[in-house]
């Protein structure tokens, strides 16, 4: 596991962090000061994803995960997303785009070679709105809040389309066991959280190999009996993990 952020020795906070994907030349991770955290595939990739900006399924180049204070709202999140890619001149077109309220240098970064695929994950986590899906709870409007869980889940290689849905499945269940685990419960039934309020995921899929050649394996399902899906578990429960405890040894 790594945090690659969070203890960065750069004493020039306005040159950008910049994490290399050890098995799939050209991905990249780069934390632009503590503005957002930026994945850039070197291939297009098919994402299906519930990011509030280029969410559902599109075709992107990158995912930004953009950093708000935690009181942040808005009856436009997409607005707010669109105007800060302008900004920093990101192409909005080709763009997922997430909110969240952890620190960046909180990210967790896993990646691993599996069956005919490599898969990248980076995972920004904070538990301080965790909930349970299935307990009856007080509810909100419609108004947009940061999310607290988000992972970026980015693999090399082909997927069809219900595997890209069951690998989402995969990587929520993932989630909810690094919960679990760490004894993180829903403040207002005092049970186990398998979440947070504002919890957002992003897929892309290249449908190539790491090289950009065709790959010679088509996966048909990414759940927890297939090797892909096993993987996209351990890394999603790994950087979840890694991230709240990241968070929590800033806190002492």
């Amino acid at each position: 596991m790594t945090t690659p952020f969070l203890h960065s020795l750069a004493s020039n906070q306005a040159i950008p962090a910049i994490y290399s994907s050890t098995f799939w030349p050209g991905l990249k991770l780069t934390k632009h000061h503590n503005a957002y955290l930026l994945v850039e595939s070197p291939q297009t990739v098919q994402s299906l994803s519930s990011s509030v900006y280029g969410g559902g399924m599109s075709r992107i180049d990158r995912a930004v995960n953009i950093y708000v204070d935690k009181h942040f709202a808005s009856d436009d999140p997409a607005g707010e997303i669109e105007v800060r890619l302008n900004k920093w001149q990101l192409p909005a077109a080709s763009t997922a785009g997430l909110l969240t309220a952890v620190k960046l240098t909180h990210a967790s970064v896993l990646e691993e070679i599996t069956d005919h695929a490599v898969v990248f994950c980076c995972t920004t986590a904070g538990a301080g709105n965790a909930a349970r899906a299935s307990s009856p709870r007080t509810v909100f409007p419609a108004a947009y809040t940061p999310g607290t869980i988000n992972t970026m889940l980015f693999i090399a290689g082909e997927l069809t389309s219900y595997a890209m849905v069951n690998a989402l499945q995969t990587a929520v269940e993932a989630k909810a066991c690094a919960l679990q685990d760490l004894g993180v419960k829903d403040a207002e039934s005092g049970m186990i959280a398998t979440g947070t309020t504002t919890d957002a995921v992003v897929l892309g899929v290249s449908g190539l190999r790491p090289d950009g050649s065709i790959p010679d394996k088509i996966h048909a399902y990414a759940g927890t009996a297939t090797e892909l899906g096993s993987c996209i578990g351990r890394l999603v429960y790994a950087t979840v993990t890694e991230s709240l405890l990241a968070g929590k040894e800033k806190a002492k």
